[in-house]
């Protein structure tokens, strides 16, 4: 890539990560913080709550740091479609697609985002770059998807339990 396209990729990639640090921060320490946050995943039909809270918490300030720092960032980004699958199919997407009526824009922007730095890579300005350990292209992409798919299955396998209605 040559110098625009490695500071865009910078650019996105700090803001994205910093999303991810600010979205962790609040589920940890914003509105009702874990208590709050673990409510609001019970009420999705999440089984032991306090725990997703917890996980949400690490999972989402852990992705925002590697992706800012542009290490092993395939598995930050990973998270990053795990967490906003979670997000779209469990709370947003009977809303339609407008975030502005809680609707799953935001979250698909972000995780089409996480699939496309599978493949861009995290660009020259990255510890992933610097060691050599850049995953980029299709198997970029691919663990991205793969990666972030499984998890997203795994958890909803393991914790959610939907209410049912009559």
């Amino acid at each position: 890539m040559g110098d625009a396209s490695d500071a865009a990729l910078l650019a996105v990639r700090l803001l994205v990560g910093a999303v991810m640090l600010a979205h962790g921060w609040n589920h940890w320490h914003g509105g009702g913080g874990i208590k709050g946050t673990a409510g609001w995943f019970a009420g999705l039909g999440l089984t032991r709550p306090r725990l997703q809270a917890w996980l949400s918490v690490v999972t989402e300030i852990g992705a925002g740091v590697l992706l800012v720092l542009g290490l092993l960032t395939s598995l930050a980004c990973a998270a990053v479609l795990s967490v906003m699958l979670v997000a779209g199919l469990l709370a947003h997407r009977t809303h339609g697609f407008f975030v502005f009526k809680e609707g799953y824009e935001y979250v698909l922007v972000l995780g089409v985002l996480a699939v496309a730095f599978g493949a861009w890579g995290p660009g020259e300005y990255a510890v992933d770059t610097a060691a050599g350990v850049e995953v980029t292209g299709w198997a970029g992409a691919g663990v991205v998807l793969g990666v972030g798919v499984m998890a997203t299955a795994g958890l909803l396998a393991v914790f959610w339990r939907p209410r049912r209605t009559t």
